[in-house]
């Protein structure tokens, strides 16, 4: 019996298999509990429950109590929670009875509760709104229940569910083959083998094949592409029991790209790393040899270190990226993979197949020549035979030629009058495939290979020609005659095929690819696809976005030529295929730089570029919706596709348009841009604001007599801040912004940081030494080293507030600061949710001090004068900023 949710063992799962796959159909299927007619709904909620879903678990699930724990174990709660408890013991287990106070715990435990809540609510509604957004895109199978074919989506599929599949689906979980005709497939994601090989329901695997399971002629696994042909098979293996799922659970990971963002974190977070192992012994050294006060030293140390961090970071990334991901989808664009959006927005080359995208989604058949350039209806029949039978996927072509056939001929007599009996699909290297039929009529079963493809490739393979009724052989004249009758039409903006027979082939059963020569080459089939009204205008826009379309196709020169004239790119440079073969890698380097039309290529080929553009230091985008699209897509840093593509390119795409028009990829690329930018204003402005507020805490702790700040203020100063930033998502980019791609990087972090920084610091040590040498002597009635110890009490909690309410409206008013690179509220202006944002925390903060939580958190009470100083401070400091500004950008392009 199969093994059921819960259950573990490999040898176990491979015993299993081995017996399927040597077993008859109806052993399976007896074995399952199933039947060909499908199971019935009832069935498949009892199979549901006993063998699980088709999900893949693996330890990352997004679940609710992980969110919980990720929200509340974090740096900031932790030092909160150590803090608490320390005020715990001192002020109020080891206190004396009249003196136990509990409210600096309970202002802790309240703030870790804020931190914690916040983070959780927004990790809960970002992860709700992902889940919404991809419920409309999804890979779905045709499953045979309650007698009736349905389509529905791959996690429904269950064990004992009957799968009927064709080309391009991909293998929604393991099974057993029932029925197969002609069915190739590609199981590269199991074996790395990216050839095709043929599956066959009745073959069982032979004697000594028992350990090459991932090979057996009757199984397919979840995660193999069906390349061409159509089968029929009974699930055994669904979820983390597939072969497939087991990869996935012991890698314990999806498979997500690592984007140029996710490098850039990794870089910030070893940059704060050594920061903090500098910075806190430091400061801890300093403030213990200078007041003598080593425990408190230590939490301030550690508060410091915490300050150091962009704690907000995760929080900010994911509600960027999500609400990225809901405006996108407003305009057509679902995203499947969150973190792909920061590389759609540094995209600078967005390569594309030809078909469809800059063309319309349509292919009509002009003309079906014989080789005399005349019109034939046999020509017309014998493609229909080729097109009508063919098991692979029908693509454009194929279509545009069954339209023609059902408009010009008798389908219903030709249906009648052959029927196939094999197929040689179509592969990327030889560029055509084959129907073998046999005529059912007056010619007793005589056999005909029919075989379509492109010009170079059928004549490659042929060794007569057809004209006038008579067959003659291919002469030099004769192939050099052909071949300028395919580049006329060519340039005429015509996609030519052609056609060839073979009378009487191998017998049945033993036909491949070696049966595809001494055809009789016998007309031309030439399609008419002509470039949407709107590719011109839209690669117009993204050129002025700083993007550069390259088209990957495996059309000809010609053909592609006069589309890419039409929609207004250079045609200057044109390689194909064969001219990237035999070159060294810097000269492949230059050609793809030089190039941007490359034809008769393969899949192999694409990757190829898209491999060595990025070696170039692009960010390389790709959007494709074929099989033959999916090699490229995964090696593209972003891969975009279609809602109509086949299941593989789907499944490869990190995003998907739900219209296939460049006005859509447009659009998504800025809103890209937008969310790239607001990312990275949170990272750029609160490392440089807290790099600056580390170097003021330094000076100050070298000289002051006291700490500068208590630890708990600093950790309040950090939350209201932190909070604040929670609005910059909503935040908008200039217009100049949004038209250049920007690459992300951190080996400018370190120099903004010190531009910046230091700035602020300028107005914390003004502040300073106000504070200390005038405002308060002024209020407290003498010098601080003249003062009695109630006195310095008081001295000291006055300069905690004074730096307290400076400091964090200098943050905020920081973010406004450096957003844009013009003047702030005169040249350039936030959004009304981050002006209120930082303005309200502005307002809190300074409220904070002379409210009732002024006495637990030891502030002291100021004058209301003394905002007039603060505002000073900040004019002074937006002047001095804006001033920065202007020499920081002398030498760099870009602020953020």
């Amino acid at each position: 019996m199969l093994r059921k949710t819960g259950d573990s063992g490999n040898g176990k799962d491979l015993k299993l298999v081995q017996t399927i796959a040597k077993e008859s159909r109806s052993e399976t299927l007896a074995r399952l509990h199933a039947s060909s007619d499908g199971l019935s709904s009832k069935q498949v909620t009892k199979n549901r429950e006993e063998y699980g879903s088709n999900e893949i678990t693996t330890k990352q699930g997004n679940s609710k109590l992980r969110f919980l724990v990720e929200a509340f174990v974090t740096p900031f709660t932790l030092i909160l929670l150590i803090l608490a408890i320390v005020s715990l013991c001192s002020d109020y287990l080891f206190a004396p009875k009249g003196d136990r106070d509990l409210s600096t715990v309970i202002i802790m435990l309240t703030m870790v509760l804020i931190s914690g809540i916040t983070s959780y609510v927004q990790n809960v509604k970002s992860s709700n709104a992902v889940n919404s957004l991809l419920k409309l895109v999804s890979v779905t199978t045709a499953a045979v229940r309650d007698s009736n074919e349905q389509e529905i989506a791959t996690s429904q599929v269950v064990v004992g569910d009957v799968i009927r599949l064709g080309a391009g689906d991909m293998v929604p979980a393991d099974m057993r083959l029932l029925s197969s005709k002609d069915l190739f497939c590609s199981s590269s994601s199991l074996n790395g083998e990216s050839n095709p090989v043929e599956k066959i329901a009745s073959k069982k695997p032979h004697i000594g094949q028992d350990n090459d399971y991932l090979n057996y002629p009757n199984i397919l696994y979840e995660g193999t592409t069906i390349v061409s042909g159509s089968g029929l098979g009974v699930v055994f293996a669904t979820g983390t029991d597939t072969m497939f799922g087991k990869l996935a659970h012991d890698i314990s990971q999806n498979d997500v790209k690592n984007t140029n963002f996710d490098a850039g974190i990794k870089s910030i977070s070893k940059l704060l790393l050594t920061m903090t192992l500098v910075i806190a012994p430091l400061v801890f050294l300093i403030n213990g040899l200078t007041k003598g006060d080593w425990l408190n030293a230590l939490v301030f140390a550690i508060a410091t270190a915490v300050g150091l961090t962009p704690e907000m970071l995760p929080v900010i990334v994911t509600t960027n990226l999500v609400k990225g991901s809901i405006e996108m989808s407003k305009h057509g664009t679902i995203v499947k993979k969150m973190n792909a959006i920061q590389n759609f927005g540094s995209a600078d080359v967005m390569c594309t197949d030809k078909t469809g995208t800059l063309t319309q989604d349509k292919v009509v058949l002009e003309r079906h020549y014989d080789l005399n350039l005349h019109e034939s209806k046999k020509i017309l029949e014998l493609s229909y035979l080729n097109s009508y039978y063919q098991t692979g996927m029908k693509n454009l072509i194929d279509k545009a030629i069954i339209e023609a056939a059902g408009d010009e001929l008798d389908i219903n007599e030709i249906q009648r009058d052959y029927y196939k009996i094999d197929e040689i699909p179509f592969d990327f290297s030889r560029r055509r495939m084959s129907v073998v039929m046999a005529n059912s009529d007056h010619k007793h079963g005589e056999h005909l290979l029919v075989t379509k493809g492109a010009a170079e490739e059928m004549l490659g393979v042929s060794t007569k020609v057809e004209v006038d009724g008579q067959i003659l052989p291919l002469t030099a004249a004769r192939r050099d005659k052909i071949m300028a009758q395919v580049n006329e039409m060519n340039d005429d903006g015509l996609r030519i095929i052609m056609l060839g027979y073979k009378n009487n082939p191998a017998p049945v059963g033993e036909f491949s690819v070696t049966d595809e020569n001494d055809l009789i080459l016998c007309g031309f089939l030439a399609f008419l696809d002509p470039p949407k009204e709107s590719a011109k205008a839209a690669l117009a826009r993204l050129k002025a976005d700083g993007i550069t379309v390259k088209i990957l196709t495996g059309d000809n020169e010609a053909v592609t030529r006069t589309v890419g004239l039409q929609v207004g790119l250079n045609v200057d440079t044109v390689y194909s295929g064969s001219d990237l073969v035999d070159k060294s890698h810097e000269e492949l380097a230059k050609m793809v730089e030089e190039c941007n039309i490359f034809v008769k290529l393969s899949p192999e080929d694409k990757t190829r570029i898209i491999n060595l553009l990025k070696e170039n230091g692009h960010t390389v985008g790709y959007m494709g919706d074929g099989i033959n699209d999916a090699p490229a897509m995964k090696a593209a840093d972003v891969s975009v596709s279609v809602d109509t593509a086949v299941d593989i390119a789907k499944e490869s795409a990190d995003i998907i348009l739900l219209h296939k028009d460049l006005n859509v990829l447009e659009e998504g690329v800025r809103i890209g841009r937008k969310v790239f930018g607001n990312t990275l204003k949170y990272i750029k402005i609160t490392l440089s604001s807290n790099f600056g507020n580390i170097l003021s805490v330094l000076l100050a702790s070298s000289f002051l007599p006291f700490l500068p700040m208590l630890p708990l203020q600093l950790l309040i100063l950090d939350l209201l801040y932190g909070t604040s930033c929670l609005s910059l998502p909503f935040d908008s980019m200039s217009s100049d912004y949004l038209s250049q791609p920007r690459t992300w990087s951190t080996k400018k972090l370190p120099k903004f940081m010190f531009y910046f920084g230091p700035t602020s610091s300028v107005f914390d040590i003004i502040t300073f030494g106000m504070l200390y040498f005038v405002i308060c002597p002024e209020l407290v009635g003498g010098n601080f080293s003249t003062l009695a110890p109630a006195q310095k009490t008081a001295f000291i909690a006055l300069f905690h507030t004074g730096w307290f309410i400076v400091s964090l409206w200098t943050q905020e008013m920081v973010i406004h600061a450096l957003r844009d690179h013009r003047l702030p509220f005169i040249k350039q202006h936030a959004t009304p949710t981050v002006t209120l944002a930082t303005f309200g925390a502005g307002v809190i903060g300074t409220i904070i001090p002379f409210s009732f939580l002024a006495e637990p958190l030891q502030f002291g009470q100021l004058p209301l004068s003394f905002l007039w100083f603060v505002l000073v401070i900040l004019i002074f400091y937006i002047l001095l900023t804006t001033w920065v500004k202007h020499f920081y950008l002398k030498k760099e392009q870009f602020l953020i």
